[in-house]
């Protein structure tokens, strides 16, 4: 039976989600799963709330704990699949710092952890750290598929695929509900029938094609919602309005990857588009005075049980060890599969795996529009990867000046300036840049 070894285990919710879905998988039920995570305190919370799962589904998993980085080693070696669910820095200190600093040169973000100057300092901290893993697995588990959950995803994911040895695909929530979203918005029907195609880079995926029995779906969503526009996601509707397609991600997402919704020459933008300025913040206050809540429910309960969620990684990891494939929505190096999106970037397109591995598909050509959109994220992207690898300061000020949400609201001497004071807050979360 396999190894799964999850490293940021104090993410306890979520890894509810992956590895109970494992447990109640037969393939992978009886693997041995070992949690990581530097916060003993999260750490035993899941522990504990994994080992009753495991308790009332006949206790065929072995769980293990692993606490700080003198063990991590251990909790890597010999896994055979390796979840990635991290936060560095946190909710406090760093994500404050990269919502706080930003505000005082008149920046607001709404999420800032995938695009943006917020989305970049994330990176810029969060990589130096997978290169750790990553060498690491290349010593202790060289053969096993490292599953990227944490954000800023194509960065992240991108930087693992172009600069280790270890074999990474990034997973993200928004492809699986897609086109169910835009079909309740027009008011449709969702049913396993719908067939669609989604490929672009990760939050900013098209939905290119949706059908059903061979009929095309895209006329009778756009006449439903010119006849009857809805009151929410406002902003992927305005894109699709002017792009041709809907994007997989969330309007409070996309509306701070693009130049034209977050402006402070146009506070209207903000209302008539419902825009919730400073969401993430709020979103961490509020899960952490949740868990508050839950926390005795989900660790102290005897009897917790769990029901397999959505979530990639068990069918993916069942796919591996079964040799039944699996179709799904993956991160992986471009390489010419979109060719009118750099062969650098980190791509979001269809993939297959069973016991061979993770075999991204063939897109080819997005429309003209589509891709001209996503290569204006992608540069962001690239930029930051080469601060990281690089720790060349003048790269950070390139990805930032890049950047369409930047670019809208701030003058070059504001951009650099506004790096510079994140650098200095940032100070221990970073490497040395030059």
């Amino acid at each position: 039976m396999p190894k799964i070894t999850f490293m940021g285990a104090g993410s306890t919710v979520f890894a509810k989600n992956v590895l109970g879905d494992s447990m109640t998988t037969p393939a992978l039920a009886e693997s041995t799963i070992a949690l990581y995570d530097i916060d003993p305190q999260r750490l035993e919370e899941s522990y504990l709330m994994l080992t009753s799962i495991s308790n009332n589904l006949g206790n065929k998993a072995r769980i293990e704990k692993y606490c700080g980085v003198e063990n991590r080693k251990a909790a890597l070696r010999g896994a055979n699949y390796v979840v990635n669910a991290i936060q560095v820095g946190l909710y406090e200190p760093c994500t404050v710092t990269d919502f706080e600093i930003p505000r005082k040169y008149g920046l607001r973000q709404t999420i800032a952890d995938t695009l943006g100057i917020g989305g970049i300092f994330r990176a810029l901290r969060t990589i130096p750290v997978m290169f750790d893993f990553a060498r690491d697995m290349e010593e202790v588990c060289p053969d096993a598929l490292f599953l990227n959950y944490t954000n800023p995803m194509a960065m992240l994911t991108g930087a693992m695929q172009r600069y280790t040895g270890v074999k990474t695909v990034g997973l993200c929530h928004s492809v699986q509900v897609c086109a169910k979203t835009l079909m309740e918005h027009a008011g449709l029907p969702y049913d396993e029938q719908v067939q669609w195609k989604i490929a672009g880079i990760n939050h900013q995926a098209w939905l290119l094609e949706i059908s059903r029995d061979g009929k095309d779906l895209y006329p009778e969503i756009r006449r439903r919602l010119a006849e009857q526009p809805p009151e929410r996601d406002l902003v992927r509707l305005e894109l699709m309005k002017r792009f041709g397609y809907y994007v997989t991600e969330s309007s409070e997402h996309n509306a701070e990857y693009t130049p034209w919704f977050i402006k402070d020459k146009y506070p209207e933008l903000i209302e008539r588009f419902h825009i919730p300025l400073d969401e993430y913040p709020r979103r961490c206050v509020n899960q952490i005075a949740d868990w508050e809540k839950r926390r005795d429910e989900l660790v102290n309960n005897p009897h917790l049980s769990h029901t397999r969620s959505q979530e990639y990684a068990s069918y993916i990891m069942e796919a591996m060890e079964t040799n039944m494939p699996y179709k799904f929505g993956g991160n992986v190096l471009n390489n010419g599969l979109i060719p009118n999106l750099p062969a650098n970037a980190c791509v979001e397109v269809p993939c297959l795996v069973d016991a061979s591995g993770v075999m991204p598909c063939h897109v080819g050509n997005l429309p003209e529009q589509c891709a001209a959109l996503n290569r204006t994220n992608i540069n962001v992207q690239l930029l930051t990867i080469e601060a990281a690898v690089t720790l060349r300061k003048d790269a950070i000020y390139q990805a930032a000046l890049m950047d369409p949400h930047c670019q809208s609201e701030l003058s070059i001497d504001d951009t650099i300036a506004l790096c510079d004071d994140l650098l200095k807050a940032h100070e221990g979360w970073l490497p040395e840049y030059r």
